[in-house]
C-alpha cells in the first residue's frame, strides 16, 4: 500500500499547530461584525428542492453545511482537520461531520449513500489538495453524485492550480463543465476573471 501524501492544509497546520484554531477565530470573529460568511451556501440552496442531499467538501468549521441543514437539506460534511470538524460539531449540530481526505473519499464505507444532489467544494480547498491528489479527488466526486447531481467549486487565481487546467482535470475524470462564473453571486467567467466557480455535472 502506498504511503498517503498530506495535503498542502496538513503541512500548514504540521509547520503551525495554531493555524485550524486561528482560521477558526477569523470566521468566528468575521461573522461577529456582521460579514456575510455563507454566500457560497446560498446559492447551493438555489440548485436545490427541499431535503436536497450535499456533500460539504474541505467542509471546515460547517459553515455552509450548517446553514444548508438550518435551510432544510441532508448534510454529510467532511475535511481532514480534526480540529475544524470538532468546532462544526459543536457550533452546527445537525448535519454528519466526518474527518476524512477527499482524495481517499469512499463514504459508502462508511454507511453514507454516493447519491449526492450537490457535491460543493468552496474556500479554496482545491488549492490546498496536493497536486499528485487532484484527479483522485475530482474523480471521488463524480462517483459519489447522483445521476442528475451537480458539483460546485470555487478558488482562485494565482493560488498554484490554473483554471483550465483544473477544467482539463475535471473533464479527465469523468466531469462535465455545465456554467463557469467569477463570484458566488453569479456574475460571468471571462478570460480576466480571478476567481472560478464552476459548476460541474457527471459526463455520462
Amino acid at each position: 500500500m502506498s504511503e498517503r501524501t498530506p495535503s498542502r492544509w496538513e503541512e500548514i497546520t504540521a509547520a503551525d499547530p495554531g493555524h485550524s484554531t486561528w482560521y477558526v477565530e477569523r470566521f468566528r470573529a468575521m461573522e461577529a461584525k456582521g460579514q456575510d460568511i455563507v454566500g457560497e451556501a446560498r446559492l447551493v440552496d438555489a440548485m436545490l428542492g427541499r431535503g436536497g442531499r450535499v456533500l460539504d467538501a474541505g467542509c471546515g468549521l460547517g459553515r455552509l453545511g450548517g446553514y444548508l441543514h438550518d435551510a432544510g437539506h441532508d448534510v454529510v460534511g467532511v475535511d481532514v482537520d480534526p480540529v475544524l470538524i470538532g468546532v462544526a460539531e459543536e457550533d452546527h449540530p445537525g448535519p454528519t461531520w466526518l474527518v476524512g481526505d477527499l482524495a481517499e473519499l469512499d463514504l459508502p464505507s462508511r454507511g453514507v449513500a454516493a447519491d449526492f444532489d450537490v457535491i460543493v467544494c468552496a474556500g479554496n480547498v482545491m488549492t490546498f489538495l496536493a497536486p499528485s491528489t487532484r484527479e483522485s479527488v475530482l474523480a471521488g466526486f463524480a462517483a459519489h453524485l447522483a445521476p442528475t447531481g451537480r458539483v460546485i467549486v470555487g478558488f482562485g487565481a494565482d493560488r498554484g492550480y490554473e483554471f483550465p487546467q483544473f477544467l482539463a482535470d475535471a473533464a479527465a475524470n469523468g466531469l462535465r463543465a455545465d456554467l463557469l462564473l467569477s463570484t458566488w453571486d453569479l456574475r460571468p467567467f471571462t478570460d480576466d476573471s480571478d476567481f472560478l466557480v464552476a459548476v460541474l455535472s457527471r459526463a455520462d
